[in-house]
């Protein structure tokens, strides 16, 4: 999950250039003679690249995938939202497939084209149903998954293996314990200062998600009919305990205002923190992204707690795939978002890059499963999973909630005062509805 950063405005002509230099003027689409070129947006990863390359390979003479990369490392979630609308708002041609955050559908269904007479039943029932709900907008889909995330959380082994207890308390971890518990066991840990729990909570998306599994923690259910009431008792303890977590009972240092994942990852490896909340791929890439020196085996998967009585929940995220509706190549734009949502395809995307499947197929090979015993985990947390209201505003919602949600938990404003404020911009705006 990548945070807001710099407003698409401030940057905005550079960015355009690069775009622009990346797809709109590309020399080869003036060439494509009788091999249809399909021009794929996204963030290229070395397992995008090579399941490119191997369709490429299979469909020799007759269809190319063109990837257009908009690396995370050069272009923030956001800048990368305005980027593809702005070239589907004026009809361009020559984007053919494009991948948008799951909490996109909505917005982005206006200039995709339907899929949901396209695709067999067959072809659906493969599909992981989390995976696929969030591809339907208005009752149809409009998307097909690439790969789906799950919210998560992480700790120091070494720290609980102090305890004599440790092996009950690892299980218990890995299934989920209670949010009192949770807040009890930092009594039990020699920190020696280090922080106890870090979570992302500046002014961006990964905030709002942290917030909306503790409200989804009171009611899974809470959010299935796309409404959003920030006026509930609900809504005032998740805000509240998120609150108390820095200003009641110390355990997340100030510094998580100011933090997106990585920050938070950063802070938990330099200094020694004993928990984090995050997603998938964290444990992957610490070898190649994080300055220190840290034995990846001391840092362990876990479930995100629990409220007592109710069942674990994590918020879904994830990539979906979506064919332009002024796309001149829509038949083989087709072929190739088909072709990754096939099982060697979905697998490829895992073993290089760790991208979750959506396939079902995946996870019923117990051979593939036996040699990778996380995605097993994986599953069984997926099935714990909610999605976020599906609204064509919701980014907009987002920057406001999460906007108050972090002035609440900064001590600069009371938690009753901050969610009225937001519900009272939100309704101003009429951005609530779809």
């Amino acid at each position: 999950m990548d945070r807001k950063a710099t407003p698409f405005l401030a940057a905005g002509a550079l960015l355009v250039a690069v775009f622009v230099g990346l797809l709109l003027y590309n020399p080869e689409r003036a060439a494509e003679g009788t091999v249809r070129k399909v021009y794929y947006a996204d963030n290229i990863s070395p397992a995008h690249q090579r399941v490119i390359d191997r369709f490429n390979a299979e469909h020799k003479g007759s269809i190319e995938v063109v990837p257009v990369n908009l690396p995370f490392g050069k272009f923030s979630t956001n800048e990368r939202k305005e980027l593809l609308a702005r070239s589907l708002r004026n009809k361009s041609d020559h984007l053919d497939v494009f991948s948008v955050d799951v909490i996109w559908v909505p917005r982005f269904s206006r200039w995709s084209e339907p899929l949901e007479s396209l695709l067999s039943p067959q072809e659906k029932e493969e599909i992981l149903p989390q995976a696929l709900s969030s591809c339907t907008y208005g009752g149809h889909i409009v998307a097909l998954p690439l790969y789906i995330d799950i919210g998560m959380l992480y700790y120091r082994r070494d720290l609980i293996r102090e305890l004599p207890d440790a092996d009950s308390v690892e299980a218990r971890l890995r299934r989920s314990i209670s949010w009192d518990e949770f807040i009890a066991l930092r009594r039990r840990l020699d920190l020696k200062g280090s922080p106890y729990y870090l979570f992302a909570a500046d002014n961006f998306e990964g905030l709002l998600c942290a917030y909306f599994e503790m409200i989804a923690g009171q009611n899974r259910d809470v959010f299935s009919s796309n409404a959003v009431d920030l006026t509930t008792p609900q809504a005032e303890l998740a805000l509240q305990l998120l609150v108390d977590f820095v200003h009641r009972y110390h355990m997340s240092p100030p510094e998580v205002t100011e933090y997106d994942e990585i920050r938070s990852y950063s802070h938990m490896l330099r200094y020694g923190g004993a928990f984090v909340r995050g997603w998938p791929n964290f444990i992957e890439g610490i070898p190649g992204f994080y300055p220190y020196a840290v034995d990846t085996a001391n840092i362990v998967r876990a479930a995100l707690p629990h409220f007592a009585g109710q069942p674990p929940v994590s918020v879904l995220g994830g990539w979906n795939l979506m064919i332009s509706r002024s796309s001149t190549n829509k038949e083989a734009a087709l072929t190739f978002i088909r072709y990754l949502q096939k099982e060697e395809a979905q697998k490829t995307f895992f073993e290089v890059g760790g991208y979750i499947p959506t396939n079902r197929a995946v996870y019923a090979d117990s051979a593939f499963l036996a040699v990778r015993p996380v995605l097993a985990y994986y599953r069984m947390l997926l099935d714990r999973g909610f999605q976020r209201p599906q609204l064509v505003e919701y980014t907009r919602l987002s920057d406001i909630v999460s906007h108050y949600a972090n002035l609440a938990i900064k001590g600069e404003m009371s938690v009753h005062e901050a969610l009225a404020r937001a519900m009272h911009v939100m309704q101003g705006e009429n951005i609530l509805q779809n």
